[in-house]
């Protein structure tokens, strides 16, 4: 089992007019407790939702799929929304309405691993809560999710992020992400430098390009597989909940952390393929709608 920590809200997709919105369950940890329940890992979210109008449309959604949704203490308790307007390419930006000011997270008593990252490390009062909860003994992972319209300037947020990938085992993040933290650098050859700072396996997304990833011993780059873009909502989150997936059916989550160091390049290579072709599928639809397992057909073979 899986526990997520962070954010639940209601994304608002613009359609083309710029007018007309459809609501969609979102946020970031959200979208990687569903993706890891859609695809058989058990999940826990421990997040802030409301009881209004987009509370029970999130919260319904998740508990649906068969997340376990444990709502964090909180002194406020209206849902967050993010309203979302799509590129010619599909690609997202965000306008975001959010407030996390929880006060204390979920028992991490029979998770194997804690997720976190996106806004809920970003935002005070509550991420200070999450950051203290990072240095668990069990393995921690770690997106940072850079959004840079509630961020301060990359110099203010760099020494933020690099403390928390410190405390991290597994680190996913996009190249957008490196791209705005370290303008002008290579992203693969900053996903080596933050192996330096102490996790056991990098992962740094390329959009269309697919991912590179880097441990102590074996560095790849897997190509993504073919795929009619929708829109890119969510994918970031469904390659974590892929690779994560991938990590629990291998039994490197639990346990000695340099069990994930230690993972051979072929099967690297696989657990990348595999969360590739689930942020492939989410692409190929609107929102952030993961697949199941059963959805990934011929790509189930790379799972352990």
């Amino acid at each position: 089992m899986i526990t997520v920590v962070g954010e639940a809200l209601a994304d608002l997709i613009a359609a083309a007019d710029g007018r007309t919105f459809t609501a969609h369950p979102g946020g970031s940890p959200a979208n990687v407790a569903l993706g890891l329940t859609r695809l058989g890992t058990a999940s826990v979210l421990g997040t802030r939702l409301g009881d209004d109008l987009f509370g029970t449309l999130v919260r319904t959604h998740l508990t649906d799929a068969g997340v376990d949704v444990r709502p964090l203490p909180a002194p406020t308790s209206d849902t967050s929304v993010a309203f979302a307007a799509t590129d010619a390419a599909g690609v997202a930006r965000y306008d975001f309405r959010i407030t996390w000011d929880i006060t204390a997270l979920p028992p991490l008593d029979g998770a194997e691993c804690l997720h976190t990252g996106s806004l809920a490390t970003l935002l005070e009062p509550g991420a200070r809560v999450v950051e203290a909860a990072m240095r668990t003994e069990r393995t921690v992972s770690y997106d940072p999710n850079v959004r840079p319209s509630l961020s301060g300037t990359p110099a203010e947020e760099r020494p933020r992020v690099e403390r928390q990938v410190a405390l991290s085992d597994v680190v996913k993040v996009s190249e957008e992400d490196l791209g705005w933290l370290y303008p002008g650098e290579d992203p693969v050859e900053r996903a080596v430098r933050w192996l330096a700072l102490g996790p056991s396996l990098v992962v740094v997304t390329l959009g269309a390009d697919g991912a590179h990833a880097v441990t102590g011993n074996h560095a790849t780059t897997r190509p993504g597989p073919p795929t009619t873009v929708v829109d890119t909502v969510g994918a970031g989150d469904a390659f974590t909940a892929g690779l994560l997936h991938w990590l629990s059916r291998a039994g490197l989550l639990s346990g000695n952390h340099t069990a994930i160091a230690s993972v051979t390049g072929r099967s690297l290579e696989n657990a990348v393929d595999f969360a590739n072709a689930v942020a492939a599928i989410t692409c190929s639809r609107a929102g952030a709608n993961p697949p199941t397992l059963a959805e990934l057909g011929a790509a189930r073979s790379l799972l352990p």
